[in-house]
C-alpha cells in the first residue's frame, strides 16, 4: 500500500480542492476511496489543479498519509494507519467522519495483516453496494406498489356499478308501465328499494369486510367481493320479484362491493410514504366515481339489445370475473417494509401515527368529528345531487345523454384532486375548502331550482361542481383514517367510519323527499344542505392540526460533541 499515491491536492486547503472538508457523508467516503486513493488522476479536477500548480502534484507523493483511507487499529498496521487511543477519528483535520464509520473503528480492533487495509465487515467500497441494493429493492417495491393501485382502480372501475342504478330503474319503470306476463309488477313507489339496501348494506359490510381485510388480507377478501356480486346479478337475472331484487341487488351485491371496495384502498396505501397517501386514495377511489362513463353507454346498449334479465346476466358474470382477477394483484407489503424513510413529511402528517384499534378509535373525540362532517358531506351532496341531476337534464334537452358522463368525471376529478391537494395543505384545510363551497353551491342554486335561471351551461357547470365536492368526501377520509389511526386496523378502522357515507345517505335523502312533499319544491331542501354544510365546515376546521412550538436549534458545533461523547463511551 506504501507504494500507492494520495491525491497530492487532498486536505491542502479549500483554495485546492474541497473534497474531505466540512462534514463527510457516506456518499464522500465512497467517493474519497475511489479516486482520492490510486485513481485520483481519472478526475477532472486534479487534471485542472495539475495544470495550474505542476510542484504540488509532484512533491506530494505516496509518502503523504493515506487521507482516503480508513482510520484503523492493530498492531499489524503502519503506525501512520492506526487509530489512535483516544477517538479523535479525523483522517484529515478540517474533515468529520460519519459517527457510523468511526464506531466501526473503534470497535473493529482485530486486524490480521497489514495487505488488507479494510476490513470486509465493513469496508467504505461497500456504499456503493449498499445503495445499488436499495435501490434494486425500491424498484420491485416501486412498481409492486403501483402495480396494486391499478388494480384497485380496475376494481373500483367494476363496481361502480352501482351509481348506474338509474339506467336499471328506468327499464323497470318502463316493464311496470307496460304489464304483460314477464314483467315487473311492483309499487311504482319502491323501484329505488334495491338501491337504497344496496348503499345500507354497502356501508354495513365496509365494517365486516375491513374486518376480514385486516385478518386475512386484501387478496381473499376482494375475490370474495367479486364473487358475491356475481352471485346478486345472477339472481336478479334469474326473476322479476321484487323480494328476489331486494336481496340479490341489494344485498348480495351490496355486500360484495362493500367487500371490494374495503380490499382496494388499504393495500394501495401500505406501499407509499404518508406525503403521497391523498394521491394514492384518490386514485384508486377515483375509478368508483368514473365507471359510469363506460358502464352507462354500455348498459344502454345491453338493455336495447339483450333486456334487463340478460343484461343482469352479463354484467354478473363480468364483473364477478373482473373483480376476482384484479384481486389477485392485491397484497400488503412485507413485515417491516418502509414504504419511504427519507420522504419529507408534508402538512399531511399529522401528531398521531400510532396503529388504534377500533375501541380506541371509538374512544377518542376525534373519531365522532370526523364521522359527523362524513355525514353531512356525503348525506348532503346526496340529497340534492339527484335533483341537480334532473335540472341538468331538463336543461340540456337532447344533449341529456352526456349528464351521467359529466357527472362521473367530475366525481372522478374530485377524488384524485383533493386528494392530491390534501397532502400539499392538509386534509382538514382541504376538506373544509370543500365543503365551504359546496355550500356556496346549495345557496347559488336556489334560483335554478326557483326556475329564475334556466341556462344549460350554467347549469351543467353547477352541477359538475356539486359532484367534484361530494367526490372529494371519499379520497379525504381514507386519508383522515390512516393518518389519525395508522394501517394495521386501516380497513375496520375505516369501515365503521364509512357507516356515516350510508346513515347520511338514508337519512339526509329521506329527509329531502318530505321536505320536498311538504313545500312541493327542492327550494327548502338545498337552503337545508347548505346549512348542514356550513356546519361540517365548521367541524372540519376543528379537526385542524395545532401548531407546534420549535425549539430553538442547538449550535452546529452540538452535533459533533456529542458525536465525541459516544466515542468515548465506546472506547472506554
Amino acid at each position: 500500500m506504501s507504494t500507492e499515491t494520495v491525491c497530492p491536492f487532498l486536505d491542502r486547503g479549500e483554495e485546492f480542492c474541497d473534497v474531505g472538508h466540512d462534514y463527510i457523508s457516506p456518499h464522500d467516503v465512497a467517493m474519497m476511496v475511489h479516486f482520492c486513493n490510486s485513481r485520483f488522476r481519472e478526475c477532472a479536477k486534479f487534471q485542472e489543479l495539475e495544470d495550474r500548480f505542476p510542484t504540488t502534484a509532484r512533491t506530494r507523493t505516496s509518502a503523504s498519509r493515506p487521507a482516503a483511507e480508513f482510520p484503523r487499529t492493530g498492531s499489524s498496521l503502519p503506525a501512520s494507519m492506526r487509530c489512535p487511543a483516544k477517538p479523535v477519528i479525523a483522517p484529515f483535520r478540517r474533515a468529520r467522519w460519519p459517527l457510523a464509520f468511526r464506531l466501526q473503528c473503534v470497535t473493529n480492533r482485530a486486524r490480521t495483516s497489514a495487505s488488507r487495509p479494510f476490513d470486509r465487515s465493513f469496508n467504505p467500497h461497500s456504499v456503493h453496494s449498499m445503495k445499488e441494493e436499495r435501490a434494486m429493492t425500491a424498484k420491485p417495491s416501486y412498481r409492486k406498489g403501483w402495480t396494486v393501485v391499478l388494480a384497485g382502480t380496475g376494481i373500483n372501475l367494476a363496481l361502480g356499478i352501482l351509481y348506474t342504478w338509474s339506467i336499471f330503474k328506468g327499464a323497470i319503470g318502463d316493464s311496470i308501465k307496460a304489464g304483460g306476463p314477464g314483467a315487473f309488477n311492483w309499487d311504482p313507489a319502491s323501484i329505488n328499494d334495491p338501491y337504497a339496501t344496496a348503499c345500507l348494506v354497502f356501508a354495513v359490510a365496509m365494517i365486516l369486510a375491513g374486518k376480514f381485510q385486516d385478518k386475512f388480507g386484501p387478496k381473499l377478501t376482494c375475490v370474495l367481493g367479486g364473487l358475491l356480486v356475481g352471485a346478486g346479478f345472477f339472481w336478479i337475472s334469474q326473476t322479476t320479484d321484487y323480494w328476489s331484487w331486494v336481496m340479490g341487488f341489494g344485498v348480495l351485491a351490496g355486500m360484495g362491493i362493500g367487500f371490494g371496495y374495503s380490499a382496494a384502498t388499504p393495500p394501495a396505501l401500505k406501499w407509499f410514504p404518508p406525503a403521497k397517501t391523498g394521491l394514492i386514495a384518490g386514485i384508486v377511489v377515483s375509478g368508483f366515481g368514473l365507471a359510469s362513463v363506460y358502464i352507462a353507454p354500455l348498459a344502454k346498449y345491453l338493455l336495447g339489445a339483450y333486456g334487463l334479465q340478460q343484461s343482469m346476466l352479463f354484467f354478473g358474470i363480468a364483473f364477478a370475473i373482473v373483480v376476482s382477477l384484479f384481486g389477485l394483484l392485491l397484497s400488503n407489503p412485507p413485515a417491516g417494509f418502509v414504504a419511504d424513510p427519507r420522504a419529507a413529511s408534508g402538512p399531511a402528517k399529522t401528531e398521531s401515527s400510532n396503529d388504534l384499534t377500533p375501541k380506541e378509535v371509538l374512544r377518542s373525540g376525534k373519531f365522532y368529528t370526523l364521522w359527523m362532517t362524513f355525514f353531512i358531506g356525503a348525506g348532503a351532496g346526496l340529497m340534492v345531487i339527484g335533483s341537480a341531476k334532473g335540472l341538468a337534464k331538463a336543461s340540456l334537452g337532447e344533449m341529456a345523454f352526456l349528464v351521467v358522463a359529466i357527472m362521473s368525471i367530475g366525481n372522478a376529478a374530485g377524488r384524485l384532486v383533493a386528494g392530491s391537494v390534501s397532502d400539499k395543505i392538509g386534509r382538514a384545510n382541504t376538506l373544509m375548502i370543500m365543503l365551504a363551497f359546496q355550500a356556496t353551491l346549495m345557496f347559488a342554486a336556489i334560483p335554478m331550482v326557483n326556475g329564475q335561471i334556466s341556462n344549460p351551461l350554467l347549469v351543467t357547470l353547477l352541477v359538475t361542481f356539486m359532484v367534484f365536492n361530494y367526490g372529494t368526501n371519499l379520497a379525504l377520509f381514507p386519508s383522515f383514517a390512516k393518518d389519525y389511526w395508522g394501517l394495521k386496523n386501516f380497513g375496520m378502522n375505516y369501515g365503521i367510519l364509512f357507516s356515516a357515507w350510508g346513515v347520511g345517505a338514508f337519512v339526509l335523502v329521506r329527509l329531502s323527499e318530505m321536505l320536498k312533499v311538504k313545500t312541493g319544491g327542492f327550494t327548502t331542501s338545498f337552503a337545508a344542505a347548505g346549512i348542514l354544510l356550513l356546519v361540517g365546515a365548521m367541524f372540519a376546521s376543528s379537526l385542524r392540526p395545532t401548531r407546534a412550538k420549535v425549539p430553538m436549534a442547538a449550535p452546529a458545533f452540538a452535533d459533533a460533541e456529542e458525536d465525541d461523547l459516544v466515542l468515548q463511551k465506546v472506547s472506554e
